[in-house]
């Protein structure tokens, strides 16, 4: 049976999964706390893991209140279960990333070229403003 560490980050984990009957999360307990071991599909590693890492501190961050409550130090370890075929999937997330930042820089630059980016821009800019405006009196 799973525990309610397990639990939590097993629900936080499939909703940002594509494949979420493949999210396990495995508990061990050492002189160290609690290591929660995350294996996910490897095709979802990046969602798991966000830009920058964002996405897997986040969990950690709840991972830590969670051990607030239940007095215990917990550490999360996203397991990499990719196949050999790691290096061609990597050298093809470049030449794919190369590209698109290559398609994404021309259009850029007929944007710019046109000036509609700079209405969209403005439009965008003060319709967040409005919206932001609106949560100012919240106490939060």
């Amino acid at each position: 049976m799973a525990t309610i560490d397990q639990q939590f980050v097993e629900y936080i984990v499939k909703t940002l999964v594509n494949n979420p009957d493949k999210v396990n999360v495995e508990r061990k307990i050492d002189e160290k706390g609690v290591l929660l071991s995350l294996t996910v599909d490897p095709d979802d590693v990046g969602r798991v893991i966000g830009r920058r890492g964002v996405t897997a501190q986040a969990i950690r961050v709840l991972l830590r209140a969670l051990g607030t409550k239940q007095d215990a130090r917990y550490n999360l370890k996203i397991v990499n279960t990719d196949d050999d075929n790691t290096e061609e999937r990597a050298e093809a997330g470049r030449n794919e990333t190369v590209s698109e930042v290559h398609e994404e820089v021309e259009e850029s630059e007929e944007v710019e070229e046109s000036g509609e980016d700079d209405n969209e821009t403005s439009e965008l800019a003060e319709k967040t403003r409005a919206e932001l405006a609106d949560y100012d009196d919240l106490d939060i």
